[in-house]
């Protein structure tokens, strides 16, 4: 399987990677001169990929503080977490409760190298170095074992990644989720969503371009359908599987995406 090879610790500036180029939306400064080429090629097709960006950052930190808040998880373990930025998963969880437990899990080695930086003084987070693939490597890894009780609720995160993923019966979306989600005891959560579009133009268009510029580190951008697959067996909460900038939003005013040719489409489920 693709997820068993083993992962390079080397930074490579001249090849973009997802986590830099997301990170370049989001106004970050730990990306290169390739990333910030991909991005402005990827604009020329999908130019509202930076409000994408953004709302699905923002999307991130309303379901992390709404399961800290109205649903009492105190354990979140977060699949290609990918590069640090203002307002992480342990921060909005920690001003909930402080004795929240973190576990980020990324193959970027950049991740790695600035995640652990942030979170030296923080001993109820760590990062692991792995594939998201990699279930039983990331749940058996020693900085799981510390942190994370599965004999209590966990909150698994698989926010905007499974696109990265190309699909398999061993190692696609569908598998991963049910590899992690039958380890976890009822009560747990499960956050999900991922690009997708109606328009079989872009899609193609979209998986080809970041094939190509990533060297192949990408899966493909989906149908709504293949997302609400992922779900199956859980108890889906309001608002449902949704645009994200439209799930629990703030206030009437918060931003919303204004251009549909791609979206971020998901939510978050209960496990039973």
């Amino acid at each position: 399987m693709q997820a068993d090879k083993q992962l390079s610790t080397e930074i490579d500036a001249n090849v973009p990677t997802a986590a830099r180029m997301y990170d370049y939306y989001l106004g970050g400064k730990d990306n290169y001169a390739a990333d910030r080429a991909a991005v402005g090629e990827l604009d020329k097709v999908v130019p509202s990929t930076r409000r994408l960006a953004l709302n699905n950052r923002r999307f991130l930190q309303r379901v992390v503080r709404t399961l800290a808040q109205e649903y009492g998880i105190r354990q979140f373990l977060d699949h290609g977490s990918g590069l640090p930025t203002q307002d992480n998963v342990h921060q909005i969880a920690q001003r909930v409760a402080p004795e929240s437990r973190v576990v980020y899990v990324d193959n970027d080695p950049m991740v790695l190298v600035h995640g652990r930086a942030l979170l030296d003084q923080n001993d109820r987070t760590a990062v692991i170095h792995a594939d998201m693939r990699s279930t039983e490597e990331i749940f058996s890894h020693p900085d799981t074992q510390r942190l994370i009780d599965f004999s209590q609720p966990v909150a698994v995160l698989f926010n905007s990644v499974f696109h990265c993923i190309p699909d398999s019966d061993t190692d696609g979306p569908l598998a991963v989720v049910r590899r992690v989600t039958e380890r976890l005891v009822p009560g747990s959560y499960a956050v999900m969503c991922q690009l997708v579009s109606e328009d079989p133009e872009v899609r193609k268009f979209v998986t080809d371009f970041m094939d190509q510029a990533t060297q192949g580190h990408w899966g493909r951008v989906r149908e709504p359908k293949d997302v609400e697959a992922l779900f199956e067996g859980m108890e889906i909460l309001e608002p449902g599987l949704v645009e994200v900038s439209t799930w629990r939003p703030d206030t009437d005013v918060a931003p919303r995406q204004l251009t549909d040719e791609w979206i971020e489409f998901g939510g978050l489920g209960r496990i039973r």
